[in-house]
């Protein structure tokens, strides 16, 4: 800038050069702020952007979201999941505003995570994890919207679920809901690490394993006292193992860095891959966490309470 040292700061500069020039100079400095706020506005949006591609991965979206057998575009569902009450099909949820989730508000899709409540009112499917993700921090769900928003647009109508005629009704939602469900977010457990906490939280809130390596009740909801322990048959219709530090039934004959593999390679100890969903689970969103996150998930699963529990057994 003419006529200005060079070490004086930008906003001084700018001060100084404007004296005498008052007539315009205002229009100046308001175009000055204007620039320096959407700069700093823009890099907050791509931060948030950044982080909520990560909550994605976490949250194990895409696997659920995409139907990749089928050539599905990228989170505009359509993917078939299996479940003794009816095979349900994930919904379209880019922002196209007919067949997405584009008319949507940010408060509508807090609601969904943290209620299971539809923008219309009704309650979701628990097929839908927010038995979950109820337990995610706020600024993570914010984090999620902003990078939805950011996703090429489907127009891709969502499918009918095919359902047993006793859970069509939505009201059955609302009132299993009011029998197994209490929202609310994550809270660190007292005497517990920090990395302890951290796994817990990508366990419980985001990445939900509990929702497939849990068995069911007959009315669908999660049988607590066997946390973890394997389910015959998970949300996604295949069976899910028993990840609890059993030695006979579980993983613990596993090392730390043994799980750690398998969580970000599919590797298992003994050479062979991860197959069917875990696989899918594991390409599309717990490969792309960070080291020290999969050290957090290994630190809080290797401390579960061993369950001896044969996950391929008969359930309720």
């Amino acid at each position: 800038m003419q006529g200005v040292p060079q070490e004086i700061p930008r906003e001084e500069a700018l001060s100084a050069w404007c004296s005498g020039r008052r007539s315009w100079c205002g229009a100046a400095l308001l175009v000055f702020v204007t620039f320096s706020v959407a700069a700093e506005t823009t890099a907050e949006i791509e931060r948030l952007r950044e982080r909520g591609a990560y909550v994605l991965r976490a949250s194990g979206c895409v696997a659920c979201h995409t139907d990749e057998d089928n050539g599905g575009q990228f989170l505009a569902g359509g993917r078939a999941i299996e479940t003794k009450f009816g095979t349900f099909y994930s919904p379209n949820i880019t922002f196209d505003r007919e067949q997405g989730i584009g008319a949507w508000k940010a408060e509508d899709f807090f609601r969904a995570l943290r209620h299971g409540i539809a923008p219309d009112g009704t309650s979701y499917s628990p097929v839908f994890p927010y038995t979950s993700y109820t337990r995610m921090r706020r600024e993570d769900m914010f984090a999620l919207w902003v990078y939805l928003a950011s996703v090429a647009k489907s127009a891709r109508k969502n499918t009918a679920h095919e359902l047993a005629w006793y859970v069509r009704p939505r009201i059955v939602n609302r009132v299993w809901k009011l029998l197994f469900f209490e929202s609310g977010v994550f809270r660190p457990e007292p005497g517990r690490s920090e990395v302890w906490n951290r796994g817990a939280y990508l366990v419980k809130a985001m990445a939900h394993c509990g929702e497939c390596h849990t068995p069911r009740t007959r009315f669908g909801a999660l049988d607590e006292t066997l946390a973890y322990a394997g389910a015959a048959k998970g949300s996604s219709g295949e069976g899910a193992p028993n990840i609890t530090p059993d030695a006979e039934t579980g993983i613990g004959r596993w090392s730390r860095s043994e799980l750690v593999d398998y969580l970000s390679e599919g590797m298992l100890p003994d050479g062979d891959f991860a197959g069917g969903a875990m696989a899918e689970i594991i390409d599309s969103g717990l490969a792309y966490l960070k080291p020290r996150d999969l050290d957090a998930i290994a630190e809080f699963i290797m401390a579960l309470p061993p369950i001896r529990h044969d996950a391929d057994g008969p359930e309720g």
